[in-house]
Order: structure tokens, then C-alpha cells, then sequence
């Protein structure tokens, strides 16, 4: 009777195996879920400067308040420009690197759902203005949120466990 596992293992060791996606790409497989959370975190940063700082052609927290309580009806635009753009500046940095992973991605994702809401009148496509993109980040950071921030994270090395 042959041990189906060994029979696997052997089959994905040597020249043959690398010939194979599961033998060449199987010794990575924990770097895939880092690449995502410091990309959905990363790409976070610059949204977040953006309206805190008015850095990369942003307008800064002043301005952005402004369009806050004119154009997306907030009461207090300021401070809503402020929370936002603070989680995406300092809680995309923390989800990038892993750090206070889970805190951070909740609060990235409460905001985005709150962001989506203010697209949903334009439809499904991002191109269009629509919530695709919006909620395709808020579910990246749910994952986060459920799953910490992984083996190749700050919590993991720091031994943060929350």
C-alpha cells in the first residue's frame, strides 16, 4: 500500500518538482498573504497624506474638510477629513508592517465601508466612480482584520497576540 503523502512529497522534490507550480511557487506560500497586506496597506499611505498633508496633488486637511461638509454632507468635515485620512496614513503604515495588525485593519475597514457609501449612486465600476474599488479594499482588510497580520509581520516577531 503506497503513503499518497510520500508519493506527493517525492514528486515535488528535485528537478521535477520545480517543473511543477506547487513545487516551485509551494515554498512561498506564506509570502503571499504578507505581499497583499503590506500592498493594501502601502497603497493606503499616499490616500491618507494626501488629505492630512497635501502631499502627491492633494489638498490637505483644511481643504479636504471643506469637501467634506460641502460635497459629502459631515457635520464636522474636518474632523471627519482628519479620521480619515489618519487611517489611511497611519493605519495603512501599521497594516504594512504588520503592526497592531488587527486594530488596524478593523479601523480601515469601518472606513472604507463608510467611503463606499458615497459611491454606490455611480454604479458598480471604479471607472465610473462606483464602490467596486472601495469595497474590494474593505474586504482585503477584513481578511486582516480575521486573520492578523501573519508570520512575516511586526505582531508576529514583537509577540503581539490580541
Amino acid at each position: 500500500m503506497t503513503n499518497t503523502s510520500q508519493t506527493t512529497i517525492q514528486s515535488n522534490t528535485g528537478i521535477m518538482g520545480l517543473l511543477t507550480l506547487e513545487g516551485l511557487l509551494g515554498r512561498f506560500a506564506g509570502f503571499g498573504d504578507t505581499a497583499a497586506r503590506v500592498v493594501t496597506g502601502a497603497f493606503l499611505v499616499p490616500h491618507g497624506a494626501q488629505k492630512l498633508f497635501g502631499w502627491f496633488g492633494g489638498y490637505g486637511l483644511e481643504a479636504t474638510g471643506q469637501f467634506f461638509e460641502t460635497q459629502m454632507g459631515f457635520n464636522n468635515g474636518y474632523l471627519a477629513a482628519l479620521g480619515a485620512g489618519s487611517v489611511e496614513f497611519f493605519g495603512g503604515l501599521a497594516l504594512a508592517l504588520g503592526l497592531f495588525t488587527r486594530s488596524a485593519a478593523i479601523a480601515i475597514t469601518v472606513m472604507l465601508l463608510v467611503a463606499s457609501t458615497f459611491h454606490f449612486g455611480a454604479g458598480f465600476f471604479w471607472t465610473s466612480g462606483g464602490w467596486e474599488y472601495p469595497i474590494l479594499w474593505a474586504v482585503l482588510a477584513f481578511s486582516y482584520t480575521v486573520k492578523g497580520g501573519g508570520a512575516h509581520s511586526l505582531d508576529a516577531k514583537l509577540g503581539i497576540k490580541y
